[in-house]
């Protein structure tokens, strides 16, 4: 996806790696964890837009959603995206991380 260089998920990954699961499982729970990352990013994406530029960004993101342009056209439209990317993104992995911990002593 566009936004892939403002995340980083491999310390949650390591954990994955590091828990008794089987490929099965550890593949599972990836996915999972991708999937909630991508609606709190497009969450946050959408809330900051005007209906207008909703509509063009999804029939962009529809179209291509690696184009690196995206992220121009969200440059363009909200104040400080990569940031605010970022921060949803770094909220998202604090909280799976005190999951795992969690699932771990259990």
């Amino acid at each position: 996806m566009f936004y892939q260089k403002y995340i980083v998920i491999e310390s949650l990954i390591e954990e994955l790696h590091g828990m008794d699961l089987s490929n099965e499982e550890r593949h599972h729970l990836s996915t999972l964890l991708d999937s909630s990352l991508h609606h709190a990013i497009l969450d946050e994406i959408l809330s900051n837009l005007s209906e207008p530029d909703k509509n063009v960004f999804l029939l962009k993101i529809n179209q291509n959603p690696d184009d690196e342009k995206l992220m121009e056209f969200l440059n363009q439209r909200i104040e400080n995206i990569e940031g605010k990317i970022r921060k949803v993104s770094n909220d998202l992995i604090k909280e799976m991380h005190k999951d795992i911990k969690e699932a771990k002593q259990k």
